[in-house]
């Protein structure tokens, strides 16, 4: 049976297109998907993301713990409030997942994909051998985001909203992240469930539009962010999938999980890379679809039409040689298109190279 937020009556109410996303019932949309993404990059939209996995880490040697299985330096953070994104690998180096980690008052807060929660999990606990606690916390999670949504979620609540991206405070509960998949400005705020309705509400009436899973895949595709499952997962390394700048390598003593398949992966020269794909033509591209380059073979992982630019965009898994001109088989029929660097829009404006 699929689990539903502490939100799922609301959706309804809005006219919500309800699906099976990852274990629960989510909108889809909300009757127009193209209209959402739009009032994203102009304005201001929420999406309810209250089926992430929201996990505390404490104890003496959490820091050594986190250090130990996040390829990122969790020792960055240095004060309380500041957050950081990272990935989770196995002993081959491929990714568990992605996430993001905060560092709090007196412990550490993780808030990782629905999909994976079992296998996070499952391998956060086989880990653990500096005695941590770990807490899955029933908590829902908003995300807030386009240019006006941090003046009007303030205007709503009345609490201050860290200036800084990556940072995070608390109030009464809630922790107020300037974090987001959108490549726009706003938030993301993890709360209660019993205050979800009311802060939806509010929003609302202060003109910020729900939106749907469909507008938050165009959205992430445009802003050049991966998908975990598509764009990345468990036979992948970060270095394979356009997040090498997540992997710390100093310092040089830090044997974090991964570590060493990684490091024989970057002296050897990764074969592959994640890249962006602009079609030159009509037509969508779609994950799965094959790439043909003077480098030799790839494949289609997350493909769309970007609604912003009016054309179909792509990332791609190609040869590391591949640039320039490549083709896209897409229905049978090869389509031309270029390889670009993502991500492809920006604060609603193209900056594709």
């Amino acid at each position: 049976m699929t689990k539903q937020t502490s939100l799922y009556e609301t959706h309804l109410q809005h006219g919500g297109k309800m699906v099976d996303f990852a274990g629960w019932q989510m909108p889809l949309h909300y009757g127009s998907q193209l209209e959402e993404h739009r009032t994203v990059r102009q304005s201001a939209g929420m999406f309810d993301v209250s089926h992430m996995t929201v996990i505390d880490v404490s104890g003496e040697r959490s820091l050594d713990y986190l250090r130990r299985l996040v390829a990122n330096d969790v020792a960055k953070l240095e004060s309380q409030g500041e957050a950081l994104y990272g990935v989770l690998l196995n002993d081959r180096g491929g990714i568990i997942d992605d996430l993001i980690v905060y560092r709090r008052e007196h412990d550490y807060r993780l808030v990782v994909n629905a999909g994976t929660r079992e296998a996070v999990l499952d391998w956060l606990h086989r880990q653990n051998r500096e005695g941590i606690a770990l807490t899955e916390q029933p908590l829902a999670m908003l995300a807030v985001q386009g240019p006006k949504a941090v003046e009007r979620f303030v205007s709503v609540t009345g609490l201050e909203v860290p200036a800084k991206a990556f940072t995070a405070d608390e109030d009464h509960g809630w922790l107020v992240a300037r974090t987001g998949y959108t490549g726009e400005d706003g938030l993301e705020v993890i709360l209660p469930p019993a205050d979800a309705g009311e802060l939806w509400a509010g929003l609302f009436a202060a003109g910020v539009q729900p939106a749907g899973l469909g507008a938050r895949d165009t959205l992430r595709l445009e802003a050049g962010l991966n998908l975990y499952g598509q764009d990345m997962d468990t036979t992948t390394s970060p270095l394979v999938s356009n997040l090498a700048w997540t992997v710390s390598w100093d310092p040089a003593d830090r044997d974090f999980v991964g570590r060493a398949a990684l490091v024989a992966e970057r002296d050897e020269g990764p074969a592959s890379r994640l890249t962006g794909l602009v079609l030159e033509t009509r037509g969508v591209m779609r994950h799965g679809q094959q790439v043909h380059s003077e480098a030799g073979l790839g494949h289609i992982t997350s493909g769309i039409f970007s609604p912003t630019l009016g054309h179909s965009i792509a990332l791609a898994r190609l040869p590391r040689a591949a640039k320039g001109a490549c083709e896209v088989e897409v229905r049978g029929k090869r389509l031309s298109a270029r390889i670009v660097r993502p991500p492809f829009v920006r604060k609603g404006e193209r900056v594709y190279k």
